[in-house]
């Protein structure tokens, strides 16, 4: 039971920290863009472009950690003791 106990504090600690850091990197990408397109507003197709791509692959590292948070709350073998040890099936 203290493996599913610390399987659910890990994965809520790393999608906590995940968020954070792709805020802060959402953050800090879109006001360079917006930066960038208040001095060169002819150049505003391409910086848009660029910072969509950057910032899909900046939430896509938040995705990854709730996939790993996932895996840990769900996929490890004390879940089914539990589960057994708390009526189910």
């Amino acid at each position: 039971m203290e493996f599913l106990v610390g399987s659910v504090w890990a994965a809520g600690l790393a999608i906590g920290i995940a968020a954070f850091g792709c805020g802060i990197g959402q953050g800090l990408g879109l006001s360079g863009a917006m930066s960038g397109i208040s001095r060169n507003p002819e150049a505003a197709g391409k910086i848009q472009v660029n910072m969509l791509i950057g910032l899909a692959m900046i939430e896509s590292l938040c995705i990854y950690a709730l996939v790993v948070a996932l895996i840990l709350m769900y996929a490890h073998p004390a879940l089914k003791g539990a589960i057994a040890a708390l009526g189910g099936h």
